[in-house]
């Protein structure tokens, strides 16, 4: 049984680049978002059950699409699709020459409206992702100072976590990032997590890859303190990626001894089937077939060191140009359709 249809059924149930953006001139009021008693209601459908602190956007793309395929009569994948649509997601704001303010103050009003925590990730360091499928980010060091303290002006004392930089200090161990970037990276994050900190209730995680990636976790030991993890709330775990919650959580603990007992989040959006075990290995992470939305989000995790499960990267949008895929970061709905399909199989 695929681990999110697993939970759904223990919980009571009668049955994871830029976020997608608000249309225009509609409020992110959260009036079709899960009630404060943590389930999504809707006439005539089972319910679902809601994390009761997280924020639930109203607008996300999945929903957009639930109600285009609705008007289409597709009503059996809208119903699918709804599992997704359903739950809390990270917001993705703009970077490299675009100003996250704007999206990052809507959300954090509509959160706060509802007494919930936004979730959302800064992903905007200078030379990202290394020239691959998420190249970009801000020019420079100076840029980035700037953008960050943007992000964190626009959360202000609203309740918000931040998960800071996917990929960056990963590269740095890895070699992908230049060792000619490795000191403005440093800077950048260790700055950032400074500001960030500033803000009386935004907690802040720094990501540390995943288990496949960076095999050994005593080789993050150096670049996590140096990236300013002893002034942060922890570090991230498995975002973007599909290892299996056990598996991320194992590697959670030996890193965390290394980092005197430092706490995580792990990203379970899309890994309730693992991941995918043939093919090239190198592409096992973009857009791979026959996933399945993990476990859903959630701060009540039964353990000390695990602050939250998230949905971090947001299931349905691609990794990259792909098996067919879209640019990373965009919609892409009949991906999300397999994936809430293999949840709910």
């Amino acid at each position: 049984m695929p681990v999110l249809l697993a939970v759904l059924l223990t919980l009571g149930c009668s049955g994871s680049g830029p976020a997608g953006e608000t249309s225009p001139g509609e409020p992110l009021d959260g009036t079709t978002a899960a009630p404060a008693d943590g389930t999504a209601e809707d006439a005539g459908h089972e319910s679902i059950v809601v994390d009761a602190e997280l924020w639930v956007d109203p607008r996300s793309p999945a929903a957009r699409q639930i109600a285009e395929w609705r008007a289409e009569g597709r009503e059996e994948d809208a119903e699918t699709l709804r599992v997704l649509a359903e739950q809390p997601l990270a917001e993705w704001p703009p970077g490299e020459g675009a100003d996250p303010g704007p999206r990052i103050r809507e959300v954090a009003r509509a959160a706060g409206e509802q007494e919930r925590t936004a979730v959302f990730v800064a992903y905007n360091v200078p030379h990202r992702d290394c020239g691959q499928y998420s190249r970009g980010g801000a020019v420079d060091l100076e840029a980035y100072r700037s953008w960050i303290g943007s992000f964190a002006d626009n959360i202000g004392d609203a309740e918000a976590i931040v998960i800071l930089e996917p990929d960056a200090v990963p590269h740095i161990v890895d070699g992908c990032t230049a060792p000619i970037h490795h000191e403005e990276r440093y800077t950048a994050m260790s700055e950032a997590v400074d500001r960030l900190g500033e803000l009386p209730r935004t907690r802040v995680y720094i990501d540390a890859g995943n288990p496949s990636w960076i095999t050994n976790p005593a080789d993050l030991v150096v670049p996590l303190h140096r990236a300013g993890v002893g002034r942060a709330d922890g570090f991230a775990l498995n975002v973007s990626n599909y290892r299996p919650t056990e598996e991320v959580v194992a590697y959670g603990r030996e890193l965390s001894a290394l980092l005197d007992g430092a706490h995580f989040v792990v990203d379970t959006s899309r890994n309730g089937n693992g991941p995918l075990e043939n093919g090239d290995p190198a592409q096992a992470w973009c857009n791979p077939p026959g996933r399945a939305l993990g476990t859903p989000p959630t701060t009540e995790t039964g353990d000390p060191l695990i602050d939250a499960h998230l949905w971090i990267k947001r299931p349905g949008e691609s990794d990259g140009e792909c098996r067919g895929g879209p640019p990373a970061g965009e919609w892409w709905p009949e991906y999300a359709l397999e994936l809430a399909r293999g949840a709910r199989s």
